[in-house]
């Protein structure tokens, strides 16, 4: 493996701008390392390797490249004004719509789509000339938590192959985990960016609500969904964050004031008076002993380093995993009506031709998938007259019972913390054909997206050979505090262990990769 993909997206940055390294040479040096162990179909017609990208874009990316090594070989102004991640290479969550490239949402129904504009966050990307390299796989239409709902195969964990890499954004994190990219982009509507992070031992953020622009983002659920950095340290995830944040009026949603000094707070050290919160509710039953292990062990280095851990209650996030299964496909059933074969997506005409209602239906049934299909259902259900009030209705009211919560404990505590995840990542097929088992997943990470407070997922220690991680959550809006004590204890665990968690994965037997997975 090359030397330049194993250095941090800042480090290979400096490199860049020293002269040390090209744009050219770096982005080469991933793409190769894509060649090497993502794959192609295979000759049984299923993917081979860890399969974390659906489309890859070598051309575009080394022209990117290319164009970065020029301004900076001229020198002047124009050299001068390049961000300072110019020409480190990034990958893009397939449900970012971007030009140039497939936009699938990892679904046979936007199957070859290719997007007329660019989300705001891939215009921000292009702005500063990151090369793209592409677009990762995913949980169709990003519902799922194991990127085994994918129409076009799973991604494998780098860590194990036999294993999941999380979901839905299973593809960045797996991308990022097996040094394809320094950098990536998700999108978290229940944990997505977070659960993946805490699975392949790499970071994953979800900012504040707001504070990163959703126009571009195929929605899952609207008033959920929040698009989010992933990498393999806490400082390239805050550096990326400040990069795609911002006020942006093409989005309704967004915050008036950019949020500053991330990649400031997750250089810091210092934790001394920082009163750390350790919820109740996020504990005990149903969590693997391994992962409540090592999260005791992470409570106590946070002591040792000046923090003070205060345990708070918030006794309805009981209640937020059954609140969130009604709210999420309720706001599922009305963003994907639109993808009916007469307004978007494929178009399926029963044989012999037929109605609108049934064009509908054919499309419908052979476009959406299994997952995709069961939340419509139940969102529709959630939604039609005579149980909006008891289903849609009851649901939002514990959402703000929750935000409440949140509240009160905010009056306590700076951050609150928890298991990342419930357990460590799971074989392929274990939870498949048990989606209730896999939504309770995402018992720990769905309070942040109710609130829309901002939440990371930090690699804090290995068990058996796979990672586990912590996740911090801060006040709305305070998302650097958040970075603050992620950096820190990072810092903290790899002085422990002697190197950082990320470096600790098994290089990936490309020859073996073969073993695990299929398609659904």
């Amino acid at each position: 493996m090359s030397d330049l993909i194993r250095l941090t997206a800042l480090q290979m940055a400096e490199k860049l701008r020293s002269g040390e390294i090209t744009s050219v040479q770096l982005t080469q040096a991933h793409l190769d390392r894509i060649a090497e162990v993502d794959g192609v179909i295979g000759d049984d017609g299923a993917p081979t390797g860890v399969h974390a990208f659906l489309h890859v874009s070598a051309d575009e990316a080394l022209a990117t490249a290319a164009e970065v090594d020029a301004i900076r070989a001229a020198g002047g102004a124009e050299a001068e004004a390049l961000h300072p991640l110019a020409g480190v290479p990034i990958a893009v969550k397939d449900n970012i719509v971007t030009t140039g490239q497939p936009t699938t949402a990892a679904s046979k129904m936007l199957e070859g789509w290719m997007s007329p504009y660019d989300a705001t966050v891939v215009e921000k990307i292009r702005a500063a000339k990151l090369p793209i390299l592409g677009k990762t796989n995913l949980d169709e239409f990003a519902m799922g938590g194991s990127t085994e709902y994918s129409a076009y195969g799973n991604t494998r964990n780098p860590w194990d192959p036999e294993r999941v890499p999380g979901g839905s954004g299973g593809g960045s994190a797996a991308a990022v985990s097996a040094y394809m990219a320094p950098l990536a982009l998700g999108s978290d509507t229940g944990g997505s960016i977070r659960e993946p992070g805490a699975y392949t031992g790499t970071v994953g953020a979800k900012p504040t609500y707001g504070a990163v622009s959703r126009y571009g983002l195929i929605a899952m659920a609207s008033s959920l969904d929040q698009i989010g950095p992933a990498a393999r340290t806490v400082a390239d995830t805050a550096a990326l964050q400040e990069l795609i944040g911002g006020h942006d009026p093409k989005d309704s949603t967004s915050l008036p004031q950019d949020l500053t000094g991330l990649l400031e707070a997750a250089e810091s050290r210092d934790l001394t008076g920082l009163r750390v919160g350790v919820i109740a509710e996020l504990q005990g039953e149903g969590y693997q002993e391994s992962v409540q292990r090592i999260f005791k062990d992470n409570l106590e280095i946070l002591r040792a380093a000046g923090a003070e851990i205060v345990e708070v209650s918030c006794p309805h996030f009981r209640y937020a995993l059954g609140a969130y299964y009604l709210i999420m496909p309720s706001e599922v059933s009305s963003n994907l009506a639109k993808f009916d074969g007469v307004r978007y997506g494929q178009r399926v005409v029963p044989e012999g031709g037929g109605t609108i209602e049934q064009v509908m239906s054919a499309t419908r049934a052979a476009g959406f998938g299994d997952e995709v299909k069961r939340r419509i259902i139940l969102g529709t259900y959630a939604l039609s007259a005579g149980y909006y009030d008891a289903y849609y209705g009851s649901a939002q009211k514990v959402r703000t019972l929750v935000q409440q919560d949140f509240a009160a404990a905010f009056e306590q505590v700076d951050v609150l913390v928890s298991p990342a995840s419930p357990r460590l990542p799971f074989r392929f097929g274990e939870q498949i054909d048990d989606p209730v088992t896999l939504y309770l997943n995402d018992v720990t990470t769905i309070p942040a997206n109710l609130a829309g407070v901002p939440g990371i997922a930090v690699p804090s220690g290995v068990v058996d050979g796979l990672p586990v991680g912590v996740q911090f959550m801060a006040p709305a809006t305070e998302d650097a505090r958040m970075y603050r004590v992620a950096g820190a204890l990072e810092a903290l665990v790899t002085d422990q262990l002697g190197s950082p968690i990320h470096t600790q994965a098994p290089e990936v037997p490309a020859a073996a990769l073969t073993i695990a997975g299929g398609q659904h």
